[in-house]
């Protein structure tokens, strides 16, 4: 209760540092002012919506109160942060004062340059990018064999089916022999999901599909998704181990769930080629002692946007990408989806090829 209300609390100082910046900056008469103003408070208004109350509205109302709020968000952060070197560059006298003011060409610039911004990071996150990796089983698995792995798919409110249809197309296209997804299929509502049917989409995966829980499916009501990846074909590994191509895939519950069971409670045959799936990248450590040959994770999304991504980045022992201690590889998906605003600055939306040798 206590983080929510300093959430809201740096919310409601970003946007009025942002909006005392726009009324002093744009050149508008006083009711052209309030009017932007209104605006802007009404867009922002929309992110708090999409807590629960959009869940009551039409599919297509939902949808576009939820990519308002959530754009509104971080339209604002950047604002915020043009506005912090604006008055940085006043404090030591670089910027006029003048340029604060009512100033035509300065609202221009900002503008054009905020634009650049989101058309670059719209394009990048729906570009998906395809991550290569080669693990050695050092005689583990008799035969190569080819895995794709995701993370991070989000569907609901932004990610709807047309978007969920391509990535099935394309994971579809790679051939795989089985299909592993480490958490968070779904975003916040399994109403959206429900709606439009999506598990149907799963269902046209030509391949295993195995999968452990994220934290966003005990947001979105944890029988909700448990049912969902019944309906979907998805083979749901919660604390528990299946085998498959000749390799044992473990998906841990998520640590939302602070029940779960410890990893050393598992007993792992060592002399098989030992595979995790564990959504959150904590304590690393842990797969290691076990003997785990490979643990796939996600959950960070590399922060998504810049400067979100140097913070994830210090929070984590690995927030993105390989990683390797002792005998166990790693690897952390910045995710396929993503969560809120769909822009990818300074972080990239992908999939996983492991080809296990």
């Amino acid at each position: 209760m206590h983080s929510i209300i300093f959430i809201l609390i740096i919310f409601l100082a970003l946007l009025g540092y942002v909006l005392a910046h726009v009324w002093h900056i744009v050149p508008l008469p006083v009711w052209g002012k309030w009017t932007l103003t209104t605006i802007c408070l009404l867009c922002f208004c929309c992110e708090f919506l999409s807590f629960g109350a959009i869940d009551r509205m039409p599919l297509p109302l939902a949808s576009l109160i939820y990519n308002l709020g959530n754009k509104t968000v971080i339209i604002a952060l950047y604002l915020a942060i043009a506005f912090l070197l604006l008055d940085m560059g006043r404090l030591v006298h670089i910027v006029p004062r003048s340029m604060l003011h009512d100033n035509l060409p300065c609202t221009i610039v900002i503008v054009s340059l905020l634009a650049a911004v989101f058309i670059y990071g719209s394009i990048h996150y729906h570009h998906k990018q395809r991550v290569a990796i080669d693990i050695d089983s050092h005689g583990k698995v008799e035969q190569p064999l080819t895995a794709v792995l995701v993370s991070d798919i989000h569907i609901g409110y932004h990610n709807r089916r047309a978007d969920l249809a391509k990535w099935i197309d394309m994971i579809n296209a790679e051939n795989p022999d089985m299909v592993l997804i480490a958490g968070d299929i779904i975003d916040m509502s399994h109403r959206p999901v429900a709606e439009e049917n999506m598990a149907a989409e799963f269902r046209r995966l030509k391949a295993p599909v195995f999968a452990c829980l994220g934290n966003h499916e005990y947001y979105s009501g944890n029988q909700k998704a448990l049912n969902f990846y019944h309906d979907a074909g998805i083979t749901l590994l919660v604390d528990s181990s299946a085998n498959c191509c000749g390799i044992t895939i473990t998906g841990r519950d998520d640590r939302t769930n602070r029940n779960r069971e410890s990893l050393p409670q598992f007993a792992f045959d060592t002399t098989r080629f030992n595979l995790l799936l564990d959504h959150q990248p904590y304590h690393l450590e842990e797969a290691e002692k076990a003997g785990i040959d490979f643990q796939f994770s996600g959950h960070t999304h590399r922060g998504q946007i810049w400067p979100m991504t140097w913070i994830v980045d210090a929070m984590y022992e690995c927030a993105w990408g390989s990683h390797q201690r002792g005998n166990t590889r790693y690897y952390v998906s910045s995710g396929l989806g993503i969560w809120g605003a769909k822009y990818r600055i300074g972080s990239q939306s992908e999939y996983v090829v492991m080809n296990l040798r």
